[in-house]
């Protein structure tokens, strides 16, 4: 019997583990990085230990420093959550020979599957159907367009999109590398890309008596960068013959390696209906919680539940409704996705949806780890009322801090292509990114005048509705997302509020944190949230407006006097992000020219690779970061001075 638990992982699932845990009588053992020293994770945990340092290589990667963790603080099993060394063998080997439980298949198990390659030849002895890989040394234009896919881990790193034979080679070389920085291994291959395929998995369970369990099907097509956004269960719009040959197919999979524990087997189904095996997960995943929505099961119990050799029952309990859920990342999606630090002020959601995050009110988002946030989940009875109730979950939730992907939840959650399953495939975000991330800030004036009020209130030495100033006043704030400035002009006298530019609009009540007014007849309350000089307003959706239209905004206030001297060299490149520069296009030096778009280098944060490219074409006159060097937020990376020809371009392009 497992007493105490050990997570050998970070964030959300280390939280989610141990709120089974707490509900099994199990005592916690966390481990953190310097980090997360005062992450949520350490704090929820009966006992800590630390791991000295902030990488992960430093870390959470190091099994032996995870071992003797668990050995120190008394536990008596581990769990690996998912990431980082959920699927290493040797891992779990060490964790076993240290006489420890180990919370996932055997060894020999995850060493079957991990290697994607070699998972694909066992699979194909065991008849599931699959995709054949293609030799790149001979790659036709026929055979276009290919996927570059590393052999080890996931996550989508280590991965390319080929669309130009030409481009082959370069993308292989970048894969390699991305590939060895994130897994050690630099293997890769490549396969066909199946354009207009669908991402549908299968959760498996197996218990160590011969009973494997399938439960039902997800569909996890709405992926960025090869990694997924929304997820659900079941997978909508799959045939009748779909449904019964991938369950039975993930079965296969798991008998021919001796499964044991949760896992989790995917499939890439084409347009005309065929599936192919892509890779097994020898965890739990992370869109675990729509299967256990919709089946009405703890998979973290029943993971410990086998883990002590407990039998599972015969047949697993029939599904019952639709799930969904959304992946909150503080990244900004309209810029090429780059994730985003600071403090998260504020996560509050609605009542009637999970949430499970690995963060909260207060935490500071780093550098060091995935920009996820949290995930947040519906279950109903239906698939249309699931969507809705997680759509409408969002765009009520206040979220403080920095910028996140919100506004393109909720209107991916209700674009056409998605709420019509057929239309469902893994280029959604190819298609539509743009109009999903046009800025929309009609009525943003409207929260900026709430947001002036409220300053203007709780600048008042003894607040109240009589207290603030009468005679006229001016605030300047900036929108965050769109630039947009607005100078909100107004006068509050005996007759009420006079504001300029919002004709009609009466000012009903009035606080420090709360404003309600009245425009075209209809009462629109307000809370407002200051955080030095930033405001973040909340309302509920107004009536009648557009689905793009945002229920929240935020504010930058700006100063009345801006400070001259805040200025950068033109051309100059500046870090969006902390981040460590991992590679500088080669041979490249000061002096060299450059062209329009091409890279200069490459800045990693939060376990994603970002290209910086040149602005204009140019003479790139300063380039005062090595390969290796970390960087705060707007250091500057390079400096392109432009040419006078492309200067003379760029302004026959905007006058013609």
């Amino acid at each position: 019997m497992i007493r105490s638990l050990l997570v050998a992982n970070r964030g959300e699932i280390a939280r989610r583990v141990f709120r089974t845990c707490r509900e099994l009588g199990v005592s916690t053992v966390a481990v953190h990085s310097d980090a997360d020293a005062d992450a949520p994770h350490v704090r929820e945990a009966d006992t800590a230990v630390r791991l000295p340092g902030d990488a992960p290589a430093d870390t959470y990667l190091r099994g032996d420093l995870l071992v003797r963790a668990a050995r120190s603080a008394g536990a008596d099993a581990v769990h690996p959550g998912y990431g980082f060394l959920s699927e290493n063998a040797a891992f779990a080997a060490a964790v076993t020979e240290a006489g420890l439980a180990w919370i996932g298949p055997p060894p020999a198990a995850i060493e079957a599957m991990a290697s994607k390659t070699r998972a694909k030849e066992l699979m194909a002895g065991a008849g599931v159907p699959l995709l054949a890989p293609i030799d790149p040394a001979a790659a036709t234009e026929a055979d276009l367009p290919l996927l570059v896919k590393a052999a080890a881990g996931g996550g989508g790193r280590g991965m390319r999109l080929v669309t130009e034979l030409a481009a082959l080679d370069e993308e292989l070389t970048a894969a390699k590398g991305e590939a060895a920085t994130a897994f050690g291994d630099g293997e890769v291959f490549v396969e066909p890309y199946v354009v207009g395929g669908r991402h549908v998995e299968v959760q498996i369970l197996a218990d160590a008596h011969g009973t494997v369990w399938t439960l039902g099907t997800r569909d996890c097509s709405l992926q960025r960068r090869h990694q997924k956004v929304i997820e659900e269960a079941p997978a909508p719009g799959l045939s009748d013959e779909l449904r019964t040959t991938l369950p039975q197919a993930a079965e296969q999979a798991a008998r021919a390696i001796g499964y044991r524990g949760a896992g989790t087997v995917e499939f890439l189904v084409s347009a005309d209906g065929r599936a192919y095996f892509l890779e097994m997960n020898t965890r739990l995943q992370v869109e675990h919680p729509v299967t256990e929505a919709v089946h009405g099961l703890d998979l973290v119990a029943l993971q410990l539940s086998i883990a002590e050799g407990h039998p599972l029952d015969a047949e697993p309990p029939r599904p019952h409704g639709h799930a969904v859920e959304a992946r909150l990342y503080a990244e900004d999606p309209a810029a090429g996705w780059q994730p985003q630090t600071g403090t998260l002020h504020r996560l509050e959601l609605p009542d009637g949806v999970r949430l499970d995050s690995g963060v909260t009110d207060g935490d500071t988002i780093g550098v060091h780890y995935d920009p996820m946030l949290a995930k947040v989940i519906a279950w109903a009875p239906t698939r249309d009322a699931a969507v809705r109730k997680l759509a409408g979950a969002l765009e009520r939730a206040r979220i403080h801090g920095p910028v996140t992907n919100r506004d393109l939840l909720v209107r991916s959650l209700r674009h056409p292509e998605f709420t019509n399953p057929t239309a469902l495939d893994t280029g959604f975000y190819d298609r539509n990114l743009p109009a999903l991330t046009e800025p929309a800030d009609a009525g943003a004036g409207l929260f900026a005048l709430a947001a002036a009020l409220a300053d203007a209130h709780g600048r008042s030495r003894f607040g109240g509705f009589r207290n603030v100033p009468s005679g006229p006043q001016t605030k300047t704030y900036t929108c965050a997302g769109t630039g947009t400035a607005y100078e909100i002009r107004y006068r509050l006298g005996r007759d009420g509020l006079s504001a300029e530019d919002f004709p009609g609009v009466r000012l009903l009540a009035l606080g420090p944190d709360e404003v309600v007014l009245e425009a075209d007849g209809l009462r629109r309350p307000f809370t407002v949230a200051r955080y030095g000089d930033r405001v973040h307003v909340d309302a509920p959706p107004a009536p009648g407006a557009p689905a793009t239209a945002p229920a929240s905004y935020a504010f930058t206030a700006l100063p009345r006097f801006p400070d001259p001297t805040a200025r950068t060299e033109p051309g100059s490149l500046l870090a969006p992000m902390p981040g460590t520069v991992v590679r500088i296009a080669e041979g490249l030096t000061e002096g060299d020219r450059v062209e329009t778009g091409q890279p200069l280098l490459w800045l990693e944060a939060m376990k994603m690779e970002h290209k910086i490219t040149a602005p204009a074409a140019g003479t790139l006159s300063a380039l005062p970061v090595r390969t290796g060097q970390q960087v705060e937020v707007g250091a500057l990376l390079a400096v392109v001075a432009e040419t006078a020809e492309a200067s003379e371009t760029a302004e026959a392009t905007e006058t013609g």
